[in-house]
């Protein structure tokens, strides 16, 4: 893992955020890593997915949110009514995501589940860790997708049944394959393999609350 320094000042993001999908109720976008869904407390630390939309989507609202490092698909809502619904789907679950991963090490299983109870862990924030005792239930699905044995890393795709703060991360440390250019839960040697965290939202499939019809984008990673 590598230390921070507090307050900790996010880099500042020139890549600019891509309108995948627009109507008057909802965007798709595809998030560029390095940049905060919301705001932080600090000053320098403003700018954000939600900060940018607002200039030209006022009433735009964050329902779910990506991790700085974490690349791709969010759903934007332009509504309070959108807002609502679709967060009665997320919390039901019924939300269908999924991720790519580049992950160190090469994986002996092509298809797997990780479940392991993730709680915060209070004195290391903002890490979070498992714990058998007091962690909250949680689900990773994985399944890989191409072995570098030259490289000795492993493409994965992963869709989390649960949605716990850090949970693809943690999950895949756990497991003894970091996610490569984490600089949470990473060794050094799989954080120094990339100059990003490797993580990216690939997918994601929702019923339209105004058109009651299913909604499913793929955004492929740029790695």
């Amino acid at each position: 893992m590598q230390p921070q320094s507090f307050p900790y000042i996010v880099p500042i993001c020139t890549e600019k955020i891509d309108i995948l999908y627009e109507d008057d109720y909802l965007l798709l976008i595809n998030k560029p890593a390095f940049l905060l869904s919301m705001p932080g407390r600090h000053p320098d630390n403003k700018d954000s997915v939600i900060t940018r939309l607002k200039q030209t989507w006022p009433s735009a609202s964050l329902v779910h949110r990506l991790d700085l490092d974490t690349s791709g698909l969010m759903v934007i809502p332009k509504t309070k009514f959108v807002h609502a619904e679709i967060s009665k789907q997320f919390q039901a679950r019924t939300i269908s995501k999924s991720y790519i991963a580049v992950v160190d090490g090469l994986m002996a299983e092509r298809y797997g589940s990780i479940e392991l109870p993730i709680t915060k862990d209070w004195q290391n924030r903002p890490l979070q860790k498992i714990c058998h005792e007091t962690g909250k239930a949680s689900k990773t699905l994985f399944e890989v997708l191409e072995l570098d044995t030259d490289k000795k890393i492993t493409r994965i795709e992963l869709t989390p049944i649960t949605g716990r703060t850090h949970q693809l991360r943690i999950h895949l440390s756990t497991i003894g394959h970091p996610i490569l250019g984490c600089d949470l839960y990473a060794t050094d040697s799989a954080f120094n393999k990339s100059n990003r965290l490797l993580l990216h939202s690939q997918k994601l499939t929702f019923n339209h609350p105004i058109y009651n019809q299913p909604i499913s984008m793929t955004c492929e990673p740029a790695f």
